[in-house]
């Protein structure tokens, strides 16, 4: 751009008068046009800016030093050729004044800040923080850059402003994190400006994209002809597919009728601020956008990006000389390149270091080239205040000023609190529904922290009222998730355990009125499930007022399954063991071979007519029946037999006390 050196005088063209008559359309349309904006709660009071305190503020913030009304000279000379070159585009937001009504460059509002907190140093705990800090104000004009920019000092002392200041405040960090960060002044849809994301899909409920399987490179693989189906089968089913598709069309497009959002007057035209980060630095892949208001990151090709007016970071200031009637889609961010993008100051090819909240030696010294002014920008603010020592610990473990933090999606609602601001450690919740006007609730998922039990999840199915509660390693039962619909005993209750540390090494525990199933994961005995069959109580010691644990339930049987142990030969392991206590009957189920098609069985029963008693095991030919077509001779043998009741009789023992120490840990 050719600096000019006196204003001309230039004569109105037919594009001029065009001009003057849009301007007339959009100075009608900010006075007529009232705007609703579905992003501020009704409960968030209305914030009086005029009445804020600025005696703490220093100097540099109520006066312009040398250096600053240098840049200004530069910055109003850059906007004069701008204006005279590209009559028809907008003025830029270029030096606004500050909260103090003294007018900045905007560059020097941009304060690089690395703050002392580890979710901090990365983009998305930069954006969180911003969007959960702040309170959401909507500009006064939708369609015209606000008439101040704050500094990000007042912005953090207050916790509130609109897009501009979350913008500046998102990219001080992320430029003192390392990110080559830029603030953008553009336009977008209504929904991103007012945040408005009731039909967007709440994040939490995306599921992952699916990985294709890959193909089997081997061509000469065996192709197995699918399941035959019937033609008339699939005609008949084809008929009723047409039968039903009308119905179907028509619910469609009345779902989609009542869902669609209105057409809105001012597309295209709504200012809106965001963040860009280029690829490069911090090993950043692919240049984004950041949304300031949700911390969402979003592609260059968004559609809800309509386009782009100027960036600047704490250095420079660029102008979008592109066309932006298709978005940002088609647009090039190579910087360098004067076609796409115009800037204001000339860069070297030298590279330099960011400035990151140090103190500096003088602000005052002479700058050669007014450019550098940037570089030092010791003008902007005095090393006394800096965001360091604004945002104090306490302040940044709890973000929401108003306590909490309500979102609202498509058939989803989202809330968020503070660490220690619920007594139960609840710190999010996310309530599902089935209809878009939020009024029954399918599903409620909650997470907490901090807690003493290490809960740190739980789910409830509104329609089954099942809950499910997760919770993180180092319970001192080793609990990893318990699923009920009531915590009364014998009721139904699924549990997970971290089994690597358990002794037993348990995984999963079921239990009823009437059964229990456990389930074993790397057990050496090759044990992998255990299933328990339970009678019903005495009911005269019930009525009697006898507690549970003084009346247990009788145990009726006892079934295990084991892997198969490659060590042992089939007809010596044991798949199936039962026992049936109250028939006195145990049943044994031995592995099958390969070759095998029938597998070996040994039952003992009790001899009828023939009293039980505690140490006695009476064993003859005609209470123990064995079916071992593929055994060697000693299963055969009756000593063999008797040897292998009494380790039953012990382990049967064992086993019904393991079961009572199953139900004391329920």
């Amino acid at each position: 751009m050719e600096a000019l050196d006196e204003a001309e005088e230039v004569e109105q063209t037919p594009e001029d008068v065009i001009s003057l008559n849009r301007s007339d359309f959009l100075d009608d349309l900010e006075t007529d046009v009232t705007v609703e904006e579905a992003s501020v709660p009704s409960d968030v009071p209305d914030f009086d800016w005029s009445s804020i305190d600025t005696s703490h503020l220093p100097s540099s913030y109520k006066t312009n030093s040398r250096q600053e009304k240098e840049l200004l000279q530069l910055a109003d000379h850059f906007l004069q050729q701008y204006t005279h070159l590209c009559p028809d585009r907008k003025p830029l937001f270029i030096h606004p004044p500050n909260e103090c009504g003294v007018q900045k460059f905007v560059s020097t509002t941009v304060r690089p800040t690395l703050l002392p907190y580890p979710e901090l140093y990365y983009w998305s705990g930069c954006a969180s923080f911003v969007c959960d800090y702040l309170v959401m104000e909507p500009l006064k004009c939708p369609i015209t850059p606000p008439s101040s920019l704050y500094s990000p000092t007042t912005i953090l002392k207050y916790q509130r402003g609109n897009c501009f200041d979350f913008t500046v405040l998102l990219c001080s960090l992320l430029i003192g994190a390392g990110y080559d960060a830029y603030c953008v002044h553009g336009y977008a849809t209504l929904e991103m400006c007012s945040l408005d994301q009731t039909q967007e899909l709440c994040p939490l409920l995306r599921k992952p994209p699916e990985v294709p399987e890959e193909e089997d490179p081997n061509k000469y693989r065996i192709k197995y002809p699918l399941e035959p189906q019937s033609k008339f089968e699939l005609q008949q089913k084809a008929k009723k597919e047409e039968e039903i598709e009308p119905a179907q069309e028509e619910e469609r497009e009345e779902e989609v009728e009542v869902e669609k959002p209105k057409r809105d007057p001012l597309h295209g035209l709504r200012v809106h601020a965001w963040v860009l980060v280029l690829s490069g630095k911090r090993k950043v892949p692919e240049t984004f956008f950041i949304n300031p208001f949700t911390g969402n990151h979003h592609s260059t090709t968004d559609e809800c990006f309509l386009g782009i007016e100027s960036i600047w970071n704490h250095r420079n200031y660029w102008v979008n000389m592109q066309d932006c009637r298709k978005g940002c889609k088609d647009l090039s961010f190579d910087l360098s390149d004067p076609v796409c993008w115009e800037i204001m100051f000339s860069e070297s090819n030298k590279t330099s270091e960011l400035p990151i909240e140090s103190p500096k030696k003088d602000t005052d010294d002479m700058v050669s080239d007014p450019s550098d002014a940037l570089v030092q920008w010791g003008p902007c603010m005095e090393p006394s205040i800096c965001l360091t020592s604004l945002l104090l610990t306490a302040e940044y473990a709890n973000p929401f000023s108003q306590g909490k933090k309500v979102i609202l999606y498509n058939k989803a609602k989202l809330e968020k609190w503070a660490a220690y601001a619920n007594g139960d450690g609840l710190v999010e919740r996310l309530t599902v529904y089935a209809d878009s006007d939020r009024t029954e609730e399918v599903e409620v998922k909650e997470w907490f922290k901090h807690r003493e039990d290490l809960l740190y999840m739980r789910e409830v199915n509104k329609q089954t009222q099942l809950i499910t509660d997760h919770f993180r390693p180092g319970h001192p039962l080793l609990l990893k998730a318990h699923s009920y619909t009531s915590l009364e005993p014998e009721t139904g209750h699924t549990v997970e355990f971290y089994h690597t540390a358990r002794v037993d090494d348990l995984w999963k525990r079921f239990e009823n009125a009437t059964e229990m199933t456990e389930y074993f994961v790397g057990r050496e005995d090759f044990l992998h499930m255990r299933h328990i069959e339970f009678g019903e109580r005495d009911k005269k010691m019930e009525k009697a007022g006898i507690t549970a644990d003084a009346n247990p339930r009788p145990i009726v049987q006892i079934k295990e399954y084991f892997h198969r142990n490659p060590e042992k030969p089939a007809d010596e392991d044991i798949e199936e063991r039962i026992f049936m206590v109250i028939d006195d009957i145990i049943q044994l189920t031995y592995h099958l071979e390969v070759h095998d098609t029938i597998a070996s069985k040994v039952v003992f029963c009790r001899v009828i007519g023939r009293e039980k008693r505690e140490d006695e095991i009476f064993l003859s030919r005609e209470n123990s029946v064995k079916y071992q077509p593929w055994s060697s001779e000693k299963h055969k043998n009756m000593l063999h037999l008797y040897d292998l009741l009494w380790q039953l009789r012990a382990e049967q023992k064992e086993l019904k006390q393991q079961v009572r120490d199953s139900e004391a840990e329920v």
